[in-house]
């Protein structure tokens, strides 16, 4: 499974729990207000994936516009992290 993979995953799975979220809606093209992520849904999605993969996210990231925008981000920051912890 490549990175991209297991992060669209994790937003999959949390949005089906946290928000009731159809895992086949959750796609790179969808805006996140379509997947109700609202600032607060993406402050603990940004904790669970600190929290999951070991990263640190910058505080003054940009707010993604959808899926695959906060999938770069998501990514980005894991590729700047030497080893993710529990992968």
């Amino acid at each position: 499974m490549s990175q991209t993979e297991s992060t669209i995953e994790l937003l999959r799975d949390f949005l089906k729990k946290r928000a009731g979220v159809a895992p086949e809606a959750v796609t790179p093209e969808a805006a996140l207000a379509e997947v109700k992520i609202d600032s607060l849904m993406l402050l603990e999605l940004v904790f669970e994936c600190e929290e999951k993969w070991g990263v640190n996210f910058p505080s003054d990231f940009a707010t993604p516009a959808n899926v695959g925008e906060l999938i770069e981000l998501v990514d980005r920051v894991r590729a700047q992290t030497p080893s993710e912890p529990g992968n």
